[in-house]
């Protein structure tokens, strides 16, 4: 049985923007969806918040002035290998989301996309999924270049039901919904999932699909 908590997460935002910074702290203090315990409006404070904080989680922009968000996020998972990164961004452009994906992040969402979307984002990061939002999704894969990518895995070294794991993955569906369909428990599902991730050398869902279409385990 997996256990459950009511505690709030505890949050860094970094944002170079003091309006929407101090909005979106207002709405999620408003809404008791985390506990806001800094904010930075560039990727170098961040970092040195660092020194003394450990949040759960990081609410992380891309473009700031002095550090970017895509250099800070390496850093600082440099320091906090587990560290769960969320990237809030206001570009639709696939370099950002290559670089981030690459990093480690476990989410990306547009800031166009609404506080609902960010509460899903933050609450299913917190249960050790990954949250990328379906615009960003959608570009990602009309623009990747399988040909482009190298490779650390064959399907022979994934066990048949790690695939079988993996499909359920692509068509978008969450571990409890896998465990479901699967008839099997959520540790199970997320053994399964550590394992290809360990198993691939990926970080998040996006780059781990990216492999698999590579390898030709599944297809667009």
């Amino acid at each position: 049985m997996e256990p459950k908590t009511n505690k709030k997460p505890t949050i860094i935002i970094v944002d170079d923007h003091k309006i929407f910074l101090q909005a979106l702290e207002a709405i999620i203090n408003n809404q008791g969806i985390a506990t806001i315990i800094g904010r930075a409006s560039n990727g170098l404070d961040f970092i040195k918040l660092l020194e003394n904080m450990k949040p759960d989680l990081v609410l992380m922009d891309i473009e700031m002035p002095i550090m970017d968000g895509i250099e800070a996020t390496g850093k600082a998972l440099e320091i906090r290998p587990n560290m769960k990164i969320i990237v809030l961004t206001m570009y639709e452009n696939e370099y950002y989301y290559y670089k981030m994906i690459d990093l480690g992040v476990k989410g990306l969402i547009l800031k166009s996309n609404g506080i609902n979307e960010l509460e899903k984002a933050i609450h299913d990061v917190m249960l050790g999924e990954s949250y990328f939002s379906n615009e960003i999704l959608r570009n990602f894969f009309l623009n990747l270049n399988v040909k482009n990518i190298n490779c650390t895995f064959e399907k022979s070294i994934l066990t048949k039901r790690e695939i079988e794991v993996l499909k359920q993955i692509f068509l978008g569906l969450t571990t409890q919904e896998i465990a479901q369909k699967l008839r099997v428990s959520l540790r199970t599902v997320k053994c399964h999932r550590s394992h290809l991730l360990e198993k691939t050398a990926c970080k998040n869902t996006p780059s781990l699909i990216r492999y698999a279409l590579k390898n030709k385990i599944i297809y667009l």
